[in-house]
């Protein structure tokens, strides 16, 4: 008998655990860790471009070109040293200064009466109000009153503001000519990581003279700007607490 509740026991602690894990799913993705970005392949944006490609000019130059020192070649002193190779660095900026204030106000009411009752069938009714106790009658049988209100009120105020330059390179050149690029910046001090991470896609003509770009001509642009580290470690929950959080309904 005690073997018996012992199994019963356990099988319950384990459909709990399962249906805990199950409930736990949807936060899978950052127990533990930074939320994912979504997959860059997997936007329109790439399919696009992937999918209309422009033919692609190649530049011819003359022995002349390669001996003067006014030709438009990058290594000349004039040239454009733009980068717009696979290999190539340029310089992201990344100024965000963005402010969202969103207010709602709703409110709605309701009312409604309802009466059911058999004054004359087939005589019906007068036979039963003699059976029925004093003060019940059959005309009303049935009498209902409802009344409802709502209100509700919800603000949203965002303030955000970053400023970072970071050094990317091009990673990819898409079959269009657009650049995919990618960069990263580590810093350690005192035992704290604090990381910089960018990604995109960018088209040649936005990179200005001074081989720069903004986040704002971008496409499915990620950026990240985190840490990690000992101070990141004691302000994140705990993995058993953020748990908690997505399973427990209160």
């Amino acid at each position: 008998m005690t073997h018996s509740l012992n199994s019963r026991a356990m099988r319950s602690v384990g459909l709990i655990a399962i249906l805990a894990m199950a409930s736990a799913c949807g936060r899978s993705d950052h127990l533990g860790k930074a939320p994912s970005f979504s997959n860059p392949l997997a936007t329109q944006e790439h399919s696009a471009m992937v999918s209309t490609a422009l033919p692609t000019v190649i530049e011819t130059r003359t022995p002349l070109d390669e001996a003067s020192l006014w030709s438009g070649q990058r290594s000349s002193l004039l040239g454009d040293r733009r980068a717009v190779r696979q290999g190539d660095i340029l310089t992201v900026v990344i100024e965000i200064d963005e402010r969202a204030e969103i207010s709602n106000e709703t409110d709605r009411s309701r009312s409604g009466s309802e009466t059911l009752g058999i004054p004359q069938l087939g005589g019906l009714p007068q036979r039963l109000d003699e059976k029925l106790p004093d003060g019940a009658s059959t005309s009303e049988l049935v009498s209902i009153n409802s009344n409802s209100s709502s209100s509700g009120d919800g603000s949203v105020k965002r303030n955000e503001k970053l400023t970072l330059r970071v050094a990317a390179t091009i990673v990819d050149i898409l079959p269009n000519g657009v650049l995919s690029i990618s960069g990263s910046q580590e810093l350690r001090v005192n035992f704290e990581m604090r990381e910089l991470l960018v990604s995109g896609y960018v088209r040649p003509e936005d990179i200005s003279r001074q081989n720069e770009i903004t986040y704002d001509k971008i496409a499915s642009a990620r950026v990240s700007y985190g840490g990690r580290g000992q101070i990141t470690d004691v302000q994140q929950p705990r993995l058993g607490q953020q748990v908690l959080d997505a399973v427990l309904p209160f």
